[in-house]
């Protein structure tokens, strides 16, 4: 069967991953995910990423954080905002803060994919695609 929407099936892998307590997942790649995979690192959401090429799209090898006292994964909620039915763009002014700030959206821009933090700072807009914290 074919996944109508990646982004939202790849938030809720790596969800899945977590309640299920796993270290490690693989997702099928994309650009797209590649992106959205290394500000969750850069952002500390994840331990490590490697991506290994095929014939086809790829593989993303992701192993998750936890943290070390309680053993709670370290993403508490993640979700998608802007969806293949409806999609949500916000200029820059209009960009959400994710819990005043402690958490990040992911934003689609004309110059690439970024968190709200940076379209800010880059002074652009762009689709809104999710939401991490």
């Amino acid at each position: 069967m074919a996944v109508t929407d990646p982004i939202a099936d790849y938030l809720t892998r790596i969800r899945n991953a977590q309640t299920a307590g796993h270290r490690m997942l693989v997702i099928p790649g994309s650009k797209l995910k590649r992106k959205i995979t290394e500000i969750l690192y850069d952002q500390g959401y994840i331990l490590k990423y490697k991506f290994e090429e095929d014939d086809k799209s790829g593989q993303i090898y992701i192993a998750l954080k936890y943290d070390p006292l309680t053993k709670l994964p370290i993403i508490k909620k993640m979700g998608r905002i802007s969806k293949p039915g409806l999609r949500k763009y916000a200029p820059v002014d209009k960009l959400p803060r994710i819990i005043n700030g402690y958490g990040i959206a992911i934003v689609s821009t004309s110059k690439g994919i970024m968190t709200d933090k940076e379209a800010r700072t880059k002074n652009v807009g762009g689709e809104l695609i999710c939401y991490i914290y």
